[in-house]
């Protein structure tokens, strides 16, 4: 490929697959705090994440080495679906009038529809290999839950899924497609769990949280034999696991001569954040190389602008260790935006430590804009991103036109972390007018933050 006549879509051959994940715990400007038992208060152990995870995945929850190798099973079904594209949003820079490149990585043309079949294939047949017949887990939009469906029948594994309640109301047909895969899924609360049925008890008409539906699928997976929790987001291992976007998105851009000035990346726990900014970052970290990136969240649930850096229960009932992050408190219960994969009460350790020592940016967008950003990308480049990306493309516009302003034209790269094909009912609600904004005061973070655990560290 001419370096002087950049194509609109950049494929690489399945070859240029990374045969080794980027573990960006190796290159930190400081340690992570530790993860903490608070039940034996002392910090976690890769035995304690074991009882839950696949033996690999505690493991490398912990590691420290640079790069993992990415086992040859795992590499063989990324095939059906990676490379993926990444694109020059030229129908974008045009409809915006920028002189700026703008580019994204498109994850939505995994079978599941979104990035998150990166780590659910890994976690899976992590799972197999150590004998494990059945995996529980949660799933806010359902992109998580299709893709963990997806993995589990690569690998004739038994799938359960509890799945957010609004979300489960919301897009009927992601519940469908998990189903096809041979998963079981229902909605969280749910009458399955001692923990469903205590929340139903309280808050009957609750619209659900993933704090609430990963306490159930935890839950669910120390209650039945030979089997284990699977996480799609917020965990050292599933962030690392996501780093095959950035690292293939390196060699393409180095294929046409290019290197982002910005990286960016909507934000609901920080898979898909990381998954692309990750190995640029280890750039900025390893050898100082200007680049910003800057995490997206919405402003109904933001606990990167507004929310505390400390330790949380990474479910609703305290059943997890507690983790170092930024938080808007366990008993989180956000508005029912249509932004599902979005709506957890905390974010990414790993993501959380980046924000605290200013090497990541954070910024929270509201709900009509992001629509409004969709629609334009939907009609400048022909793909109907999910609304959970429509926050990247919210901010991608606005620092191409901010640098419009300035007289600096820069080489923004998103990622489309998955398409909106099963979102249509939100679009549907816009285009209507019956989609409004959603905020979440101090005054009411404040008031969830009072029920933090207590941590002596």
């Amino acid at each position: 490929m001419s370096k002087n006549n950049i194509d609109k879509k950049i494929i690489l051959g399945e070859e240029f697959i990374p045969k080794q994940w980027y573990n960006i715990q190796a290159d930190l400007p400081k340690s992570l705090p530790g993860h903490y038992n608070t039940r034996e208060s002392r910090l976690a152990t890769v035995d304690d994440f074991s009882m839950l995870f696949s033996k690999a995945a505690a493991t490398q929850e912990f590691s420290k080495e640079r790069f993992i190798d990415i086992p040859q099973e795992v590499r063989e079904i990324y095939k059906i679906w990676r490379t993926t594209p990444l694109v020059r949003a030229t129908g974008l820079e045009k409809a915006l009038g920028v002189k700026s490149k703008i580019y994204f990585k498109n994850e939505s043309v995994s079978p599941s529809g979104s990035h998150k079949s990166n780590s659910a294939v890994a976690q899976a047949f992590y799972n197999k290999s150590e004998g494990i017949t059945r995996i529980t887990s949660e799933t806010g939009a359902g992109q998580w839950g299709s893709a963990l469906s997806m993995a589990c029948k690569e690998f004739d594994l038994e799938c359960m899924v509890y799945m957010v309640k609004i979300s489960f109301m919301q897009k009927p047909y992601r519940k469908s497609l998990m189903e096809v895969f041979g998963a079981k899924v229902v909605a969280s609360p749910s009458e399955l769990t001692k923990t469903g049925r205590e929340i139903l008890a309280k808050t009957p008409d609750t619209t659900g949280s993933l704090g609430d539906a990963i306490a159930e699928a935890i839950e669910d997976t120390l209650t039945h034999k030979n089997s284990k929790y699977s996480l799609g987001s917020v965990l050292n291992h599933v962030l690392m696991h996501q780093t095959v976007i950035g690292l293939e998105a390196k060699k393409q851009m180095e294929a046409v001569d290019a290197y982002p000035d910005i990286v960016i990346g909507c934000l609901g726990g920080g898979s898909n954040f990381a998954g692309v900014a990750f190995p640029f970052l280890m750039d900025k970290l390893q050898k100082s190389t200007p680049l910003r990136a800057i995490a997206v969240e919405p402003s109904a649930c933001p606990k990167l602008t507004k929310g505390e850096y400390t330790y949380d229960f990474g479910d609703s009932t305290g059943l997890t260790p507690a983790l170092k992050m930024h938080t808007l408190g366990h008993n989180f219960t956000p508005q029912g935006i249509h932004a599902g994969g979005l709506r957890y009460h905390g974010a990414s350790p790993l993501v959380s430590l980046l924000v605290d020592e200013k090497v990541v940016e954070a910024r929270a967008v509201a709900q009509k804009e992001v629509f409004e950003a969709a629609l334009l990308f939907a009609r400048s480049e022909g793909i109907l991103p999910a609304p959970e990306s429509a926050h990247a493309i919210k901010v991608a516009m606005e620092e191409a036109l901010k640098a419009e302003r300035d007289g600096t034209p820069k080489t923004i790269l998103f990622n489309l972390s998955g398409h909106g094909h099963f979102d249509l009912s939100a679009y549907d609600n816009y285009l209507k007018g019956n989609i409004s904004d959603c905020d979440y005061s101090q005054e009411e973070v404040n008031r969830n933050l009072k029920s933090l655990p207590k941590i002596n560290t």
